[in-house]
Order: C-alpha cells, then structure tokens, then sequence
C-alpha cells in the first residue's frame, strides 16, 4: 500500500512540474510574440520611413487633384447652365454684358450694389479660409514627422533589432540540457 501512495505521489509531483512547464512555456511564448512583434514594428517603421512619407505626400496630391477636378467639373456644368440660359433668354446676353465688360447700366430706373476692392478682397478671404480647412487625414503623423531625423531612424532600427534579439535569447525556446535536468 505504501508502494501505492509513493507512486501516486511521484505521479502528482510530476504532473504537477509538467502543468507548471506548460505554464511557463505559455509565458514564454507570449512574450517572445509581444517582444518581436514590438521589435519588427519598430525595425521595419524605421527601414519603411521614406516609403511612408512618400505615401503620404501622393495621398496630399491625389486629394488636392481630386479637389481640382470637382472645381472643374463645378465650373463646366455653371457655364453649361449659362449657355442654356443664354439660348433660352436672348435678353440675358444684355444684362450679362454690362457685369462683364464693366460698363455702367443705362436704366434710370434700376439701383446697383457697388462693392469696393476692400469688401472683395475681405469676401475672397473668407470663403479661402472656409475651403482650406484640411482634414486631420492629409497631415503626417507625429511619429513619421519624428521618423524623418536620421538619427531617431537609426536609433529606432536599432531598438526593434535589440528587441528581436532578446525575444529570440531570453523567450527562445527551452533548452534541451534543462529539460534533461528536471526529468531526473
């Protein structure tokens, strides 16, 4: 009987030092994913640096390319509309003239606006202002505009090679000799 419980007892202590193992090795792998996943962002941020920015600069250009082409688009369709007034109303090739070419109205009976260059120039600034306000998306993040100095690029290359080498020594896996050892 003693033989019985000596043999469940060395049969608990080594399940018990398996469980604790596998613990240990869920542990270990955890962190050896955390470490390198940390250390290849960092190493491959600092290799990608230039390619990001230039991405970013195209993404800038594509959106004010793209913003062109809505103006131009807007700008053919009014000038659309007024050629269509213009075929249907013979009388606005009159009014419109006067605006256009700067001459003063003959009709007595009519009051016209003045506005001055001061007033115009006030106008055009603020609708400038209201159509310049760019989206948080167009600007570089603050880590890329960091990025860009050479010498935090070199010193976040080396610390995302740092940090795979030390995932790779102290989370790497167990060694043999170790495992040997507490079989024994």
């Amino acid at each position: 009987m003693s033989k019985d419980i000596n043999s469940f007892t060395h049969k608990g202590i080594r399940e018990l030092r398996d469980t604790k193992l596998r613990r240990q090795n869920i542990i270990r792998v955890f962190l050896f994913v955390v470490f390198f996943s940390i250390g290849a962002a960092a190493l491959s941020g600092s290799i990608l640096c230039a390619d990001l920015l230039q991405y970013y600069h195209n993404k800038r250009l594509l959106k004010a390319e793209k913003e062109l082409s809505n103006q131009l688009k807007s700008l053919n369709s009014d000038y659309d509309a007024l050629l269509q007034q213009l075929r249907d109303d013979p009388n606005l090739i009159k009014r419109i003239a006067l605006v256009t070419l700067g001459k003063e109205p003959d009709d007595a009976n009519t009051i016209y606006p003045k506005a001055t260059a001061e007033q115009l120039a006030a106008a055009q600034k603020a609708l400038k202002e209201e159509t310049s306000d760019d989206p948080a998306e167009t600007t570089l993040p603050r880590w890329l505009t960091r990025c860009r100095e050479s010498r935090r690029r070199t010193m976040l290359f080396f610390a995302g090679a740092g940090l795979i080498l030390i995932s790779f020594i102290c989370f790497g896996p167990a060694k043999e000799k170790s495992r040997k050892k507490t079989k024994s």
